[in-house]
């Protein structure tokens, strides 16, 4: 079938065109409001992009592998998928890695062994000559270890997760002594994410990292391009799929440039990426998600050009990762290498207007936020100063407040939470508090409710009583439905004509689905029906009425709304329903008396 001319049955659209649909379809909704998206990078994200919009941008010409690398540093697709094995004793080591290899793993890393001699690192390395090696926690003597070995030892190569700045003059003796095909140091831009970090400020902090490696290393007289060839970046990938994958193409992009300013050029300025998936992401409640957010987050890391991706399993952030588990994260990359071919294009993402905007706005952010550092002397001067660490302390309680307010959708966690699930039987409490994550809080709140049902107590009991408006109501109850579940609390879903019917009901809390209008009315009926049966159920309004002031005085009990801090209302109704207000609280469970018993 000839397609030369497919084209001509599309017409181009002009942008005057394009905005006149999107203004009558928005029928006098607020342009600004409903469609630009504002990012925390302070970036306005736009609902569609166009050839004018690439105008200007820098180096889109440049093919894979080319500087500046753009495009990646491969003139072919292809990444290595890096297991992370984290057996202590030497030998066991070995046959977890060549097990993982076996498996399908291209590369391994070694996060838990001790190494003291030549003679156990050669038991811990053997028969994995073909295999890239990674050990993350390596000192000093294990550097001038692999070193040694290394030098007239033809093999894979081999790296490490040593700070590049933790020690320059070892640094620089050790860079002198490295052999081709080993790199000794990481700048650990994954801890910026961690912490809350934006994209910008990822890309700029690593920069301004390596920046100053370089910069110590000249001054120590070494040789920049063996420099540059002796650090790698380390970066944690979050679930904000498209900036994830601009942000490791403009670090590459900025760093290469970086590079040449010192005179490395060619080869030397390539940037290795090394990328795990978030740990500050993954959740203990609903944990099958995490599967889901690992397979987003490693595309994101492999369309970005990572060079290694490691996906977490699903469980380690609440307990010691199991083989069937560590198998689903491995299979994760081999399905999308395999069978989705991820591996087979480079920069699948290249040309897209949408990404390559991205990527431009953010490696401008992140060279100017890189420039920021420099003013005051340079990342080492900058961290001491605790510049950095404002930045990301203010970062993460901007986030936090977006995960407490529930803007930020956790699923499974802060929205959409089952009640009913249990976790206690299979937590590892010392596991969960190894990596600060967005979920933490709410996760809190739900082991509160649960220890307490565990240790003699009963569940919270919560009705919500759907009445009038049919619109409102049921859009009343789903809210509230998914505001108390994240307690985990018992909750049931009734439908009333008549106000006076729902104080009959027996519950521990009472929550009215109605519409603002109705609110006054079905509270003057409600409240005299409940005191009448001599009951002291409380009753909340879900939603924040004009009228809040006036029902407070006929006696409703609190509101839930979008407004509302999830976590601060739901410890309160904990604390007023008996709960302890502590995750490890004991088997003392104060005010049992006001819960009805649980079904069942």
């Amino acid at each position: 079938m000839a397609t030369e001319h497919l084209l001509e049955e599309f017409p181009p659209v002009g942008t005057a065109e394009w905005e006149a649909a999107i203004a009558r379809d928005l029928k006098g909704t607020d342009y600004e409001k409903k469609l630009i998206w504002h990012t925390d990078e302070g970036l306005a994200v736009r609902p569609y992009y166009r050839t004018a919009d690439l105008k200007g941008l820098a180096n889109l010409d440049a093919a894979p592998g080319e500087f500046p690398y753009r495009r990646g540093v491969r003139a072919r697709g292809g990444w290595r998928i890096r297991e992370e094995i984290d057996v202590t004793d030497l030998a066991k080591a070995n046959q977890a890695a060549r097990d993982a290899i076996a498996a399908g793993a291209d590369e391994v890393s070694f996060g838990a062994v001790q190494v003291e001699s030549a003679a156990e690192l050669k038991l811990l390395v053997a028969n994995l000559d073909e295999i890239p090696l990674h050990f993350e926690h390596a000192d000093e003597r294990l550097i001038r270890l692999l070193a040694g070995w290394m030098k007239g030892h033809k093999r894979a190569p081999v790296s490490t997760g040593s700070d590049a700045l933790k020690s320059l003059e070892f640094a620089a003796d050790a860079i002198a002594a490295s052999p081709v095909g080993f790199v000794p140091f990481t700048i650990h831009a994954e801890v910026f994410e961690e912490r809350g970090g934006t994209a910008v400020e990822e890309i700029g902090f690593a920069l301004a990292a390596g920046i100053d490696f370089l910069a110590a290393m000249q001054e120590r007289k070494a040789d920049l391009e063996h420099v540059a060839a002796a650090i790698s970046f380390h970066f944690a990938i979050g679930t904000n799929y498209f900036f994830e994958i601009a942000k490791l193409r403009a670090l590459r992009m900025m760093w290469a440039r970086a590079a040449q300013s010192f005179g490395v050029v060619g080869q030397g300025s390539r940037a290795r990426i090394a990328a795990r998936t978030s740990r500050r992401n993954a959740t203990v409640y609903d944990p099958h998600v995490n599967i889901l957010r690992g397979t987003t987050e490693a595309m994101a890391a492999i369309l970005g050009g990572a060079d290694s991706v490691v996906v977490a399993p699903f469980d380690e952030c609440y307990k010691r990762p199991d083989g069937a588990s560590r198998r689903l994260a491995r299979n994760t990359q081999l399905l999308l290498k395999h069978e989705a071919w991820l591996g087979h294009v480079a920069d699948a993402a290249g040309g897209s207007y949408y990404v390559e905007a991205l990527t431009d706005a953010l490696a401008r952010g992140g060279w100017n936020r890189m420039q920021e550092i420099e003013e005051l002397g340079g990342y080492r001067k900058a961290m001491a100063a605790g510049v950095i660490n404002r930045i990301l302390t203010s970062g993460s309680v901007a986030s936090e407040k977006s995960v407490l307010a529930r803007r930020r959708v956790i699923v499974g966690t802060n929205q959409f939470a089952n009640p009913s699930e249990r976790v206690l039987g299979r937590i590892d409490a010392r596991q969960m508090k190894n990596t600060k994550r967005c979920a933490r809080e709410f996760e809190e709140l739900r082991l509160r409710s649960e220890r307490h049902a565990a240790t003699g107590g009963r569940t919270p009991h919560v009705l919500l009583a759907e009445i009038g408006d049919m619109k409102m109501r049921m859009a009343r109850s789903d809210f509230a439905r998914n505001f108390f579940a994240c307690a985990g609390f018992e909750i049931e879903t009734r439908r009333f004509t008549k106000a006076a019917a729902i104080a009959v009901a027996e519950s521990d809390v009472i929550v009215l689905c109605s519409s603002d209008a109705e609110y006054a009315g079905l509270t003057a009926e409600l409240m005299p029906a409940v005191k009448e049966l001599r009951r002291e159920t409380p009753v909340i309004v879900a939603g924040n009425p004009e009228s809040a002031e006036q029902l407070k005085a006929a006696g409703i009990a609190d509101f839930v709304h979008l407004r509302s801090n999830a976590v601060e209302v739901l410890t309160d109704w904990q604390k007023r329903l008996g709960i302890e207000n502590s995750v490890d609280s004991g088997p003392q469970n104060r005010g049992q008396g006001q819960l009805r018993k649980s079904k069942g």
